[in-house]
């Protein structure tokens, strides 16, 4: 287990890999889509053993929808199926849910669920479980404008992050300490742009449906070997220990 000192509070995860898992198996595409919820429960369950305090996954971006239609139903009854089986359990372990994205696109079953989900688990105080779906960052930073805008007719020359920041998507969690890619690639896919400005970011080629909590464990090692100076230098880092 992790030192608890330097356990990140949030981890954001891109959890990539699911197809290529079950083409070395020679499985359709799905299947290792259904493996990788298998990894979800097990991340869930060790964040919350390590005492991380937030979770969030990138589930099902904007872009996703380029792919092939079939796969693109199953996703989504997958989900749906998910979040049936799930959120009782989710309450039970005090797991508070929250769903980001441009939902209203989703059929009106799966926006149902999210809304239940999210409204049952609301007053727990453990584990916020994030999940991003139909969600891409540049998204996030326009709809923020848009909502900062509404109804204002004073110039925006003096708008502040802070000004902004209420707007995102995000605004009751604090930004990621940590960013995990599973699946080897080496990059952020329009996730949580905004919030990822000062996070550590952690790549791996291990593919998400094999990621466990050895795994985990392995990312979090390598973020509390980090110095995170924020913009300062190690010796002033020093001065304020």
């Amino acid at each position: 287990m992790p030192l608890a000192r330097c356990v990140p509070q949030h981890i954001a995860i891109i959890m990539d890999g699911n197809g290529r898992w079950a083409k070395k198996r020679f499985l359709p595409r799905v299947a290792g889509h259904r493996q990788g919820v298998v990894a979800v429960r097990e991340t869930i369950r060790a964040c919350a053993e390590f005492g991380v305090d937030y979770l969030t996954l990138f589930a099902f971006s904007s872009e996703n929808w380029r792919r092939p239609k079939e796969e693109v139903n199953l996703l989504m009854d997958l989900f749906v199926r998910s979040l049936e089986a799930e959120i009782e359990a989710m309450h039970e372990n005090n797991i508070r849910l929250k769903i980001i994205g441009d939902i209203e696109i989703f059929a009106p079953r799966l926006q149902e669920l999210i809304q239940e989900g999210m409204r049952c688990t609301q007053s727990n105080l453990g584990l916020t479980l994030t999940i991003a779906a139909n969600y891409g960052g540049r998204w996030d930073i326009m709809q923020a404008m848009k909502k900062f805008a509404k109804g204002r007719t004073e110039p925006y020359a003096e708008l502040t992050e802070s000004d902004l920041s209420p707007y995102l998507s995000m605004h009751y969690a604090p930004e990621p300490d940590l960013f995990i890619r599973t699946g080897g690639e080496m990059r952020i896919s329009n996730f949580l742009l905004w919030q990822l400005a000062y996070t550590e970011l952690y790549f791996t080629p291990i593919l998400w449906p094999d990621f466990d909590r050895v795994a985990l464990n392995d990312a979090i090692v390598s973020y509390q070997s980090r110095e995170r100076r924020f913009g300062r230098t190690s010796e002033q880092l020093k001065e304020n220990v």
